[in-house]
């Protein structure tokens, strides 16, 4: 017994370093894509004109483009990559279920029609978007994302949630959003239904220093909690009657956990729009790499939703240029593929 023990601790050992070097692997892939995005685009920088103009050397024109305009913009594509990316991991959790995703599921339709009701609402009164605007769309999206979320939870109970019940009631929903966000689009302007459309598809080309902080708390907030509450992900995968057998009130950190997903996806979408299949690939993709233990896919699923959205975003940038491509079509054509994959290989 005394020798399986320490062949157990000596397995977790080498499978935590073994995460660690992979963790910090990733950050430097994540750096180095950052540097690139960095002189990407229709007006390209050197790596030399990007190293003088952080010193403090470069041009005005050059300082103008980094630090007003890309620098703000791949630091929402991080911060979007790890809240949608970490969301969709605790979405699996919860549900027990690979295809789920807050897109999927209607969280991403539900924040999105409050804040497209609330730009709408606020265009009639004001007349123009005022600059308490970007600071006020995550609260919206997050309230938008908790009524989804609530309704879904609600219309699923039956002596309980399960999570066969949790994805069809929530695609149900998705598609009801969905429709009644048309609607309300239909009475907008031509100017103000162009601009929701875009940003509706997966947009962040008007990202500002603005939008980084209105995003910034909220994922400095959830993601500890998000690995605080790691082992009781790992736990409720054992099964229901397991997890309360070991001591986990079942019901209520699922009620917890849904908040703290709704929150990072909402607080996302509400900067960057639905960006599709985002929270389905970055943890299916973290868990080929580290398993499905969630204190080690939490971490990871974080910095693999950040490379995909910075990759993505600089594919957006690049491919058209001048011209641009809503970020949230460049994951979908990655996504989509992927999805239909799983679709294939997965066990019923």
């Amino acid at each position: 017994m005394e020798m399986r023990n320490q062949k157990s601790a000596g397995r977790y050992t080498r499978q935590s370093k073994r995460t660690i070097k992979l963790f910090l692997f990733l950050v430097g892939v994540l750096l180095v894509m950052f540097f690139v995005s960095m002189g990407a685009g229709h007006l390209t920088l050197s790596p030399i004109d990007i190293f003088k103009t952080l010193i403090g050397s470069g041009t005005d024109s050059h300082a103008l483009l980094l630090f007003q305009f890309r620098i703000p913009r791949l630091l929402v594509a991080i911060l979007v990559g790890i809240g949608m990316g970490v969301a969709g991991a605790v979405f699996q959790g919860i549900t027990q279920n690979e295809l789920a995703d807050p897109g999927i599921i209607g969280i991403h339709s539900g924040s999105g029609l409050f804040v497209v009701v609330f730009l709408y609402l606020t265009s009639l009164y004001e007349g123009s978007h005022p600059w308490w605007m970007p600071l006020s769309l995550p609260f919206v999206a997050f309230i938008g994302g908790i009524t989804a979320a609530l309704l879904i939870y609600i219309l699923a109970w039956k002596s309980g949630v399960t999570p066969v019940r949790l994805i069809l009631v929530g695609i149900g929903l998705n598609a009801g959003f969905s429709a009644l966000l048309l609607l309300v689009q239909l009475k907008m302007s031509d100017s103000d239904f162009n601009r929701a459309l875009v940003w509706l598809s997966g947009s962040i080309w008007n990202a500002s220093w603005q939008s980084v902080w209105s995003l910034l708390p909220w994922i400095l907030i959830f993601l500890p909690l998000t690995l605080y509450k790691a082992r009781v992900l790992t736990v409720m995968q054992l099964g229901e009657e397991m997890a309360l057998g070991l001591g986990t009130r079942v019901e209520k950190e699922k009620f917890l956990l849904l908040i703290i997903g709704v929150a990072m996806a909402a607080s996302s979408v509400a900067v960057a729009g639905g960006i599709a299949f985002l929270g389905l690939v970055a943890p299916h993709l973290s868990r080929r790499l580290v398993g499905g233990k969630f204190q080690r896919l939490i971490p990871i699923t974080a910095v693999v939703g950040a490379i995909l959205m910075v990759v993505s975003d600089t594919l957006a940038r690049t491919l058209l240029a001048p011209a641009e491509i809503p970020v949230g079509l460049i994951v979908s054509v990655l996504g989509a593929p992927y999805f239909i994959y799983l679709l294939m290989t997965i066990k019923d």
